[in-house]
């Protein structure tokens, strides 16, 4: 027993094949991912179909399910494919069928339902019981000539039918509806197409098998997509036609109505291709709750079977165009087609142009063209044999009918006829067929003229297979055909973005008045509105700010100059002058944040007036200085802002605990001078700053005194005519020449700016001003006052300077903005006391050798700072 045992296991043991697991796993992946790529998931090249579209049209034809026949439940279709050709599940055959129905999902649907198919909104069709189906005409045309050995077959999946390995498909279906499908280890996404442009180009590449990507563009223009819908921007386009990848940009269709009531509503009637309807007005709606768009009081879906309608109401004070952008920038209503042409050639997956796809479907066609031809050429040469015989007979008949008569059996005839006639067997059995009333005179004739007209068509089928030129005509004029049955207008537009339009090109660059409040709101006003008013362009007077509100920067500019904005988080916004919204010279304007994207916890700490972002020797000579309030400094070369983007760009690499606190536009050769809390400021040459990238750091401008200590303010002076301005936090200041602070080396310590004591407080301010100028103090209890700088007179550096105010109880100076000075507006009178002159307690000689000290540390540590640099440009 103990034998067999051993035996058995022997025989076992010899059964068991030792493989390496590394290398079949390798195998069974491979084989399953050419199984998904050829099988399952990607189109064919030249009938733009995958293996279930194509036995789903497949099953259909066996059915008998023509256009002008009765439509069958699509339970009886869906039996039919999943039985014979896609033993895959019934949902996938169903699934499939639907979208081909679909007008929002096929640009030319191939399948006429009726029933519930679905909707936009994303419902889902109607179980299979319930409806029902048959051919659209373009889907016959797909399948037309397919019994006239057009085509390669192969066996189904059980060996007992033969289903076709494509389709005839007289029009190139997979430009015109696109396909997307995802494989292992790739995927495809085709956009669809208008039918008449490819047409058009296609015959312009059979006339000229040379033409060139971008001539074909002149016939094939972008994308047409089912929902219609706006291609914004056409280099994404051109990227996809030239190597098949690209990023096509969407934009839904959207009007803006002004009502009676001067309230504004925004209408969409046509949305991006692939958007869910119900999702995006959803989507839209969260936001407008989590206050992400503002402006909008109600959102309504009015779509019928009219068409589609999204109605936006606007709120009173809202602005349409603002709240249409920011829908555009955080809704469907703009969305990208993200164009990866990878579909099957010969049974291999490749990437493929726009030339690469109509090679390959031209020359599927002229595959076509020539198997019908030799089948047709085979069928009429059949047929010209079997009439030869007959008329053979026809001319014998009296000794054909002696012989037949003769004859005592059928075969016995047959071979009588072959011997005595020399005609062949089917010949001779056409004869034998042929019924007596086709003995008549006028039967005979008919032969004889169906025989002349058959030599003609064999003769003609005959030239076409000797003939390429023929060839490539009868597939144009078959294009031509399809064009004139099927071809549409186009219906998605194309608009060049932002980046591609010049919108100057419409505007008049006229000159305006730019005004900005303390507040942060933002007008521009003809300039011709103040010379008439007799202002001289100030705009203060009569400006209807809030009580606590102010004018705080006025100037001048062109409506085609640019204004950067840049904000605390160190981030950098484009605004077009004429893209302000125009006010007259006493209304308030509008807040900045509805007209710019910026973020709700972000504060704009810099306007600059840029005249223009297209000169290069402007960009190249121009820089933008900025510094932080941790005594961070960074130069940049205006080039670096020359690209405007709609959501804004990093402008300097801000370090936690750090903010953006000023940035100003220098020509290169500017003096800066920075101030810090503790009463120091640093005075130093531009030049000792070198330009560096958009996204570093920067390096030290000035050492802190302490871990709490900060920058209060950052200067750069060219004038000479302008003093330095300090205030501290108890309503004390003075001016100073600037020629009093000397210039150093930058990332010192700096030399002391103001005498802080505890009865000035700290510093909170630090101006460049002159007589001209007029400057509001805002307290922290909220009191704003003018004080005219004419009055206050320059004093030494190491001063405490004198009291500019007085405040009561433990109120102090939040913030001071220098305005220009306006003799006809009423003006504060405030009594400047300078009994409270005092001196510093610091000679100035002992101060500048601590100075010096301070420098020579800071040079020092001016090489770590440098590699630093070096690191944050990267």
């Amino acid at each position: 027993m103990a034998e067999e045992t051993d035996q058995n296991e022997g025989l076992q043991h010899d059964k068991i094949i030792k493989i390496n697991i590394e290398e079949e796993m390798k195998s069974a992946y491979i084989d399953y991912s050419m199984s998904v790529i050829v099988s399952r998931a990607l189109p064919d090249v030249r009938d733009g179909l995958k293996p279930v579209h194509r036995r789903v049209l497949y099953g259909m034809l066996d059915l008998g399910l023509a256009s002008n026949k009765p439509y069958k439940k699509s339970a009886r279709i869906v039996g039919e494919v999943l039985g014979k050709y896609h033993p895959h599940g019934d949902s996938s055959v169903y699934d499939t069928m639907v979208r081909m129905a679909q007008p929002w999902s096929l640009r030319y649907p191939l399948v006429d339902g009726q029933g519930n198919f679905g909707s936009i909104d994303g419902d889902s069709p109607a179980a299979m019981r319930y409806t029902e189906a048959r051919f659209k005409k373009m889907a016959e045309e797909m399948l037309a000539d397919i019994n006239k050995d057009t085509i390669d077959y192969r066996l189904n999946f059980d060996d007992s039918l033969q289903e076709p390995t494509v389709l005839p498909s007289k029009f190139p279906n997979l430009l015109v509806n696109g396909g997307s499908g995802i494989a292992v280890g790739m995927a495809t996404n085709m956009a669809p197409h208008n039918l008449s442009e490819v047409i058009d180009g296609i015959v312009a590449y059979i006339e000229n098998n040379e033409i060139t990507i971008p001539e074909l563009m002149q016939f094939i223009k972008a994308p047409d997509f089912p929902t219609g819908g706006i291609i914004y921007g056409y280099d994404g386009v051109k990227d996809a036609f030239e190597t098949g990848r690209g990023r096509v940009m969407m934009r839904g269709v959207a009007e803006i109505e002004t009502l009676p009531n001067d309230r504004e509503r925004i209408i969409v009637t046509e949305i991006p291709y692939q958007v869910n309807k119900a999702m995006m007005i959803e989507r839209t709606a969260d936001l407008v709750n989590e206050k992400k768009i503002e402006g909008i009081s109600e959102i309504r879906d009015e779509s019928d079977r009219e068409g589609m309608r999204i109605v936006y109401e606007i709120k009173r004070d809202g602005n349409a165009a603002i709240v249409l952008n920011n829908l555009y920038k955080h809704t469907a209503l703009q969305t990208s087609f993200s164009v990866n042409n990878i579909a099957l050639v010969k049974g291999r997956p490749m990437m493929l142009n726009l030339k690469d796809c109509i090679r390959h479907f031209v020359d599927h066609r002229h595959e076509v063209v020539v198997r019908r031809t030799k089948f047709e050429l085979a069928e009429a040469e059949k047929r010209a044999h079997i009439l030869e015989g007959l008329l053979i007979a026809l001319d014998h008949l009296d000794e054909v009918i002696k012989l037949i008569r003769a004859s005592q059996t059928p075969e016995e005839a047959r071979e009588g006829l072959m011997s005595q006639f020399g005609l062949s067997d089917i010949q001779s059995r056409a004869i034998l067929d042929m019924t007596l009333r086709r003995l008549t005179g006028l039967e005979r004739d008919k032969i004889k003229d169906e025989y002349a007209e058959l030599m003609k068509t064999i003769d003609y089928l005959k030239s076409i297979l000797g003939d390429e030129v023929l060839r490539m005509q009868i597939i144009k004029d078959e294009l031509a055909e399809m064009k004139e049955k099927y071809g549409d207008a186009r219906r998605t537009v194309i608009v060049h973005s932002a980046a591609e339009m010049m919108t100057e090109d419409f505007i008049e660059d006229e000159e305006v008045v730019i005004t900005i409040s303390r507040e942060g709101y933002i007008k521009r006003t003809a300039l011709s509105e103040y010379r008439t008013q007799g202002r001289g362009g100030k705009g203060s007077l009569g400006s209807n700010s809030r009580d606590d509100d102010f004018i705080e920067y006025i100037f001048s500019a062109s409506n085609h100059n640019y204004l950067l904005f840049f904000t605390d988080k160190g981030k950098c916004y484009w605004l077009r002058v004429f893209e302000i919204p125009e006010g007259s010279r006493t209304s308030k304007g509008r807040a900045i944040q509805n007209i710019i994207n910026i973020e709700k916890d972000e504060r704009i700490r810099a306007y600059i007036k840029v005249v223009n972002l297209k000169d290069q020797d402007y960009l190249e000579n121009n820089f933008i200085i900025m510094c932080t309030k941790k005594g961070t400094i960074k130069k940049t070369t205006l080039q670096a802002y020359s690209r405007p983007r709609s959501n804004g760009i990093n402008a300097i690499n801000i370090n936690d605990g750090d903010e953006l606190l000023e940035a100003n536009l220098t020509s290169g050769s500017s003096e800066i001078v920075m101030a810090l809390r503790s009463g120091k400021s640093i005075r130093f040459n531009e030049s000792t700053v070198r330009p560096m990238g958009r996204t570093a750091t920067g390096v030290r401008g000035i050492r802190l005194a302490h871990d709490k200590d900060e920058v209060v303010g950052m200067l750069s002076v060219e004038s000479k005519e302008s003093t330095i301005l300090v205030v501290s936090e108890k309503g004390y200041g003075k001016r100073t020449d600037v020629e009093d602070y000397r210039v150093t080396n930058r990332g010192g310590k700096g030399v002391k700016t103001i005498n802080v004591t505890e009865k000035t407080g700290q510093l909170v301010a630090i101006k460049d001003v002159t007589d001209n100028d007029d400057l509001m103090i805002i307290n922290r209890s909220g009191i704003v006052i003018r004080i005219a700088m004419q009055h206050l007179r320059v004093m030494g550096r190491a001063t405490q300077g004198v009291r500019l105010i007085t405040l009561k109880g433990d109120d102090s100076i939040a913030s001071v903005a220098k305005v220009q000075h306006d003799e006809e507006e009423e003006t504060v009178v405030v009594v400047i006391d300078e009994t409270d002159v005092v001196e510093a307690g610091v000679d100035e000689e002992e101060e500048d050798d601590d100075e010096a000290a301070d420098d020579k540390e800071v040079d020092d540590e001016d090489e770590a700072d440098d590699s630093t640099e070096d690191k944050n440009e990267e």
